[in-house]
């Protein structure tokens, strides 16, 4: 940051927070929760009183209503606090991963930046001092009462990046994602099907969708990673959340070798086996299986949440989205997360005002601004849910998922290798060439590699 005026509360703060934590864990242990402030030194809230200041902010929101919320929050940022001038510098997804490392280790780091949740960046980057732990901000903004624990886990590290779901608050998100599924309300209606209120009713669907000559579900997973958002959900259906946890994020105490495990990846195996899916499915393309529903070729597709607004461009009404629970009327456990958090750089000059920054973009109000340009709020969302349509359908099953469920986190975050690992044994499987238990001997192996050193 370039300061134009001096302040140090907010550096001291960070000193002494970084000092203490550092101090009260020991490579391998997990650092206290942000619910246990870090620091009893105070923290300026007040921007107002900060001088006059400019603000270095790096993000990778590019896209259309990405980058309009963004402009929009950064103007009324400036606008309340005059005093202040942003800087942002925004950058593709791709480009961000590729100079933040750098720029991390220079001596002109930014001081707010978006970093992936994953182990091999923001783990990274916590394991190398690079980014300040937030609690004692957490805990002066309220952060932990505003987000959900099945939300903030995203952004939880153990300040020696072991522990990846818990820890310190690292940095805050601003949308959110859920797995559910996609359906065409004509083809339920002819099949004379309701919307399936529970995992077994969704498989009884199926069923009925193959007796009466439709395709049920529709997978394009020529990529690889797509049929991870199949198999997410079916794992979350069957095995402890809190297991799926530690295998997703890479954290000891967890295996893969487990009844439910096996049980999930033979599911999905013989919904391939009985014709469930389109034919080929290791062949075609994700974007031709989510066009094929828009065309009435099939009746469900499994999928995130980021391909709502698609659907409705192509489908209009027709299109509806549902997460089924295990058991009707409760939350589903489901595979979902956040966008990438906004954190704070080791190097800024003053963290009150970049912790202040991350609390304004993130805050109610901010919210609004979220659902008004077509993003999906990661908390309060049900509160700005359209009042119709896939994107309503979306909202009000993120919500639930993160209030009454389990948002479990993508499975290849757990190892640097594991998406290679989960999108070829998923490929195997659905072609027949691994079973369930090869399936998960292979999971096992990564995973255990990484946490065990096997």
């Amino acid at each position: 940051m370039k300061p134009r005026g001096k302040t140090l509360t907010g550096a001291l703060a960070a000193a002494a927070a970084l000092a203490l934590t550092l101090s009260a864990c020991t490579p391998g242990s997990e650092a206290p929760t942000s619910s246990a402030p870090l620091t009893s030194a105070p923290v300026e809230t007040d921007v107002s009183k900060m001088g006059e200041q400019t603000l270095t902010v790096w993000d990778q929101e590019v896209r259309g209503g990405q980058n309009e919320q963004m402009t929009k929050l950064n103007a009324a940022f400036e606008d309340k606090y005059p005093n202040v001038t942003i800087e942002r510098n925004s950058q593709s997804f791709e480009d961000l991963g590729k100079t933040l490392r750098l720029a991390l280790s220079g001596n002109d780091a930014p001081d707010v930046v978006q970093a992936n949740n994953g182990r091999n960046t923001m783990g990274s980057f916590v394991k190398a001092g690079q980014l300040l732990p937030l609690d004692a901000w957490a805990q002066a903004y309220g952060w932990t009462e505003r987000f959900p624990a099945s939300v903030l886990k995203y952004s939880q590290y153990s300040t020696d990046g072991t522990t990846f779901g818990s820890g310190s608050v690292y940095g805050l998100p601003q949308v959110g994602e859920v797995v559910g599924v996609f359906y065409s309300k004509k083809k339920l209606q002819s099949l004379s099907l309701d919307v399936p209120s529970d995992w077994a009713g969704f498989e009884s669907a199926i069923a009925t969708a193959k007796d009466k000559g439709e395709t049920p579900l529709l997978l394009g997973n020529i990529e690889k990673w797509p049929a991870g958002h199949v198999f997410g959900p079916l794992q979350g259906a069957k095995a402890p959340a809190e297991d799926i946890e530690k295998l997703g994020f890479g954290n000891a105490g967890s295996t893969w070798n487990t009844p439910e495990n096996e049980a999930a990846a033979a599911e999905l195996a013989d919904w391939n086996a009985k014709g469930y899916f389109n034919e080929g499915v290791n062949g075609t393309e994700y974007d031709a299986a989510w066009q094929n529903l828009a065309k009435g070729e099939g009746v469900f597709l499994m999928g995130g949440s980021w391909m709502a607004a698609d659907l409705a461009d192509a489908m209009g009404e027709d299109v509806g989205f549902f997460a089924p629970p295990a058991t009707a009327g409760t939350g589903a456990h489901t595979t979902g997360g956040t966008g990438l958090p906004f954190t704070v750089t080791s190097k800024t000059e003053n963290p009150d005002l970049a912790a202040a920054y991350i609390d304004f973009i993130t805050n109610d109000e901010a919210m609004a601004v979220l659902a008004d340009t077509g993003n999906l709020p990661v908390i309060n969302t049900q509160k700005y849910a359209p009042a119709s349509g896939v994107l309503k359908d979306v909202y009000t099953e993120f919500e639930t998922v993160t209030t009454k469920g389990a948002l479990l986190p993508y499975l290849d975050y757990a190892t640097p290798s594991m998406g290679d690992t989960l999108g070829d044994s998923l490929q195997g499987l659905l072609a027949g060439k691994l079973d369930a238990k090869a399936f998960t001997d292979a999971m096992e192996a990564d995973y255990a590699g990484f946490t065990q050193g096997k």
